[in-house]
């Protein structure tokens, strides 16, 4: 029996997807103690949006080091974090004129969650949050109140409150969704919320992803979101994006609503954020939304992770020019032309997904479970998501170099024709 085994908690969960020891990794490719390569089309679900042991990154954390820098430093101001959050500023938040001010908490995104909904009811003195089914949000009890999986909130051990779910509005309807998504959501909020004998009254905030990336790689229509964001204005909620996992590069640009002509009051970013692997959550938030914190209302042992800030800070330096996000979207288009013909042949499959986000629904979990251990067989790394996991979601690095993409994708779509037998 291993250590891991004997000493282990029963919550552990992806090693027992990918039963394997890993021991070095480098950009998109992970290497087990038995020497063992794999393609990594995980990524850390999204937080290694720049590859394992990034050399930019990991250059700029070891001379930080080795100059005896601050590595921890609670929410004391510090040089690190100064360059990072001078370079965002100039990098991210100008060039999209959002005012926003950063909110460093504790290191994952379900914090960066609670963080968000606290200060929307501050603001609004409101408890209601809308949220939207398939999202996901994250663990803590604020945020798992807002995410749908009824898995994940069997555990909670206590009544999740103050959150109601409507349907999420996807830009096409999901395989076997019954639920009504579109347009007509927004507009039965509207009526309820406007009419004063409807029994509720306007949330303090709306909570959405623009992509449900956990939930299935449910991607939301423009439309909707504009729409959405229309309504939280006109009932004086927030608009809270969660940009968590499909921020930071994902989709083609820094920010997942790029081009989408909304304007968040609060967006929740983590994972991706940090650069190199080391944990960070950061919160743009409005200043007079901000303004209404108090010192220290919110803290966290771990929001002054200098690590991380050195990292993310090169992390900025992708986006100061076009060459990444550029490269994205020609591998985006690979990752599409490899799987689109899946959809094609095979009646119960649909494509979903965006830029360097890519979802396979092969219609059960039974079906996903299979595909995911032949293809870790065959040394790449895969996960399955969405209801009862019948979702493969594709996450790959996006530096990941072209040649080990389209090899990735040729095993992925071959083991997947093998799982499904070759008649659609």
């Amino acid at each position: 029996m291993s250590i891991f085994e004997a000493r282990e908690s029963e919550i552990r969960g992806y090693c027992r997807v990918y039963p394997v020891v890993f021991d070095t990794a480098s950009n998109a490719v992970q290497v087990d103690d038995q020497g063992k390569e794999y393609i990594d089309f995980f990524a850390g679900a999204g937080v290694l949006n720049f590859g394992h042991n990034n050399e930019r990154m990991k250059r700029a954390v070891i001379d930080y080091i080795e100059s005896n820098g601050v590595t921890h430093s609670l929410d004391m101001h510090s040089t690190a974090k100064r360059t990072f959050m001078e370079r965002f500023t100039k990098t991210i938040l100008e060039p999209r004129d959002m005012p926003h001010k950063m909110q460093f908490m504790g290191p994952t995104g379900t914090n960066s969650v609670e963080a968000a909904l606290k200060i929307a009811r501050r603001v609004t003195k409101r408890t209601q949050i809308v949220a939207f089914t398939h999202g996901f949000h994250g663990m803590t009890l604020g945020a798992l109140a807002c995410t749908a999986n009824q898995v994940f909130r069997a555990a909670s051990g206590v009544p999740l409150q103050h959150v109601s779910h409507f349907p999420f509005g996807c830009e096409k309807t999901c395989s076997g969704c019954t639920m009504g998504c579109g347009n007509g959501v927004i507009e039965q909020m509207r009526s309820l919320y406007s009419d004063t004998s409807s029994g509720l009254q306007p949330p303090a905030a709306f909570l959405v992803e623009t992509i449900q990336a956990e939930g299935g790689v449910n991607v939301a229509s423009k439309e909707w979101l504009q729409s959405l964001a229309a309504l939280a204005k006109e009932l004086g909620s927030l608009l809270i994006i969660d940009d968590i996992q499909v921020g930071c590069g994902r989709t083609g640009s820094f920010f997942s609503f790029d081009g989408m002509d909304i304007d968040p009051d609060i967006v929740c970013l983590a994972k991706g954020i940090g650069g190199w692997g080391t944990p960070m959550a950061m919160n743009l938030v409005k200043p007079e939304v901000d303004k209404h914190w108090n010192p220290g209302e919110h803290t966290g042992t771990f929001r002054g992770q200098g690590l991380s800030f050195v990292a993310g800070s090169e992390a900025i330096g992708y986006f100061e020019t076009p060459e990444l996000m550029d490269e994205v979207k020609v591998k985006g288009k690979i990752m599409l032309d490899a799987i689109a013909p899946l959809e094609k042949k095979y009646d119960q499959v649909q494509i979903r997904g965006r830029g360097m986000l890519y979802g396979i629904d092969v219609g059960d979990g039974a079906t996903a479970k299979a595909i995911v251990a032949a293809c870790f067989d065959d040394g790449l790394l895969v996960s399955a998501c969405g209801t009862g996991g019948r979702v493969i979601k594709l996450i790959p690095p996006l530096t990941i170099p072209q040649d080990q993409l389209e090899s990735a994708l040729a095993t992925l779509v071959k083991h997947t024709e093998k799982v499904m037998g070759g008649a659609a």
